[in-house]
């Protein structure tokens, strides 16, 4: 059973970026990039390798698409260049936070304009706010049902068989498409490294771009989701230690000032 596949790709700041080196920008509420590079979400990558290895057994196509500023070309180049097929740009003209039911419908949206589908695949969550409500709101966008933390997929005659991460373990859900999945990662769906070749041919191949207005969707309603909450404040804690030594001229002496210590601190015997 071949499948018509859509991924969905967020482009982030590079979690691994050094502590010292992070910074928060207070009065716009966001994190600042400096020195970070932007990548696409480990969650994502995990999502589309998934994808890779179903489409390897079963056969079809694979479209990704991201919804993001220019640079999110970068992370559609890349899947390129993992062997997506098809690549879909969902230009963001200046909404600097969209909220996770604002991307819902605009990926909703696309993947309607697009054509005919049989799975879409997200991260799970994002690295970057960590949400992890993109995938359930596109479901309820699409109509269609969804699975979460999934981390491998199976086509079989009665549909798709899905191994999701639980609490205590993991269950398997067969589902019938169409279907959206959130996917986790495990030891078998760690990205696949692109050649250098397909890194540059990649360039080569036609990209998609739309705007909002292709998509039919008015500037109010990409801020909709903006009004159900609103970021009040982000900072990075401050974590104070403040150290003494039990000073003394014998290990007793120190011992001593080390228990009054306690007995001040607590106020016990």
């Amino acid at each position: 059973m071949a499948l018509n596949i859509i991924v969905c790709l967020k482009q982030i700041l590079d979690p691994e970026i050094p502590v010292r080196d992070f910074r928060v920008d207070a009065e716009k509420k966001e994190a600042v990039r400096g020195s970070a590079n932007l990548v696409t979400n480990i969650f994502c990558e995990n999502a589309l390798e998934t994808a890779l290895q179903l489409k390897e057994k079963v056969g079809g196509k694979i479209t990704v698409i991201s919804y993001g500023a220019d640079s999110a070309e970068d992370s559609l180049r890349k899947a390129l260049a993992m062997k997506a097929d098809a690549a879909i740009h969902l230009l963001n003209e200046g909404n600097p936070h969209p909220d996770a039911l604002t991307v819902a419908q605009t990926l909703a949206a696309a993947i309607r304009k697009q054509g005919e589908y049989d799975l879409v695949m997200v991260g799970r969550e994002s690295g970057d706010w960590g949400v992890g409500q993109t995938g359930g709101l596109l479901a309820e966008e699409l109509a269609i049902a969804c699975v979460n933390f999934v981390d491998a997929i199976t086509a079989t005659d009665s549909g798709l068989t899905c191994n999701r991460q639980t609490d205590v373990g993991a269950d398997t859900v067969v589902a019938k498409t169409p279907l959206v999945v959130t996917v986790t990662n495990n030891e078998f769906n760690v990205p696949r490294i692109p050649k250098t070749r397909d890194v540059m041919m990649s360039y080569r191949q036609p990209l998609t771009k739309w705007t909002i207005a292709d998509l039919g969707l008015t500037p109010d309603e990409m801020n909709a989701g903006n009004s159900y909450y609103e970021v009040v404040d982000l900072y990075i804690p401050v974590k104070e230690i403040n150290c003494e030594f039990a000073e003394g001229d014998t290990l007793e002496d120190r011992v001593d000032k080390f228990a009054q210590k306690i007995i001040e601190v607590t106020g016990t015997m």
